[in-house]
């Protein structure tokens, strides 16, 4: 553990054991997140299904990249994760982004994909908020996560033909934002 980390953060007046917690559900989100778009890519089929199937993998893949990136923060602030897999599993921050009963229901699809990033949008709104001013390497995680998050709605979303939204799928290049904190 980064123990002046911790303590400059307790000093700024964050509740650390609160902040390590949100942390832990968040990557817990993640990881299920990357587990569970695992699956769905791979009913992503057909005409319909195979216009999505890059754009899920990509967001499947920097979901995994969320959780390598928050955990050292996590360590660093004195959390850990836990030792059972199912256990973590269970206190995700999100509800599990399971296949749809129907799985050739594109839109069905959509739905989970787009619900699943609306979580993680709220979820790092909320740390950010936290910590701004206060946690500078956190918030600077969170909101790096919170951009990709943001992208990733706004492409599903459009899918669902909930409007425009200015973003553009990235050609070869995954976690522009969250890159430089899996170094």
């Amino acid at each position: 553990m980064a123990k002046v980390a911790r303590e400059m953060v307790e000093k700024a007046g964050v509740n650390v054991d609160q902040l390590v917690e949100l942390l832990v559900k968040n990557a817990a989100a993640e990881l299920t997140t990357f587990y569970y778009y695992t699956i769905l890519r791979a009913n992503l089929i057909g005409l319909e299904g195979e216009g999505i199937k890059e754009i899920a993998e990509t967001a499947r893949i920097e979901d995994r990249n969320h959780f390598e990136a928050l955990m050292p923060r996590i360590y660093e602030l004195g959390g850990k994760l836990p030792e059972d897999m199912k256990a973590f599993h269970d206190l995700s921050a999100c509800p599990p982004a399971k296949l749809p009963k129907d799985p050739t229901d594109i839109k069905a699809m959509l739905k989970v994909l787009v619900d699943a990033e609306r979580c993680a949008v709220r979820g790092y709104t909320h740390i950010c908020n936290i910590t701004a001013g206060k946690d500078h390497r956190t918030y600077d995680l969170s909101l790096s996560i919170l951009n990709e998050e943001i992208e990733h709605e706004s492409w599903f979303s459009e899918f669902l033909g909930e409007g425009p939204s200015g973003h553009f799928m990235r050609r070869g290049e995954t976690s522009p934002f969250v890159s430089k904190f899996l170094r």
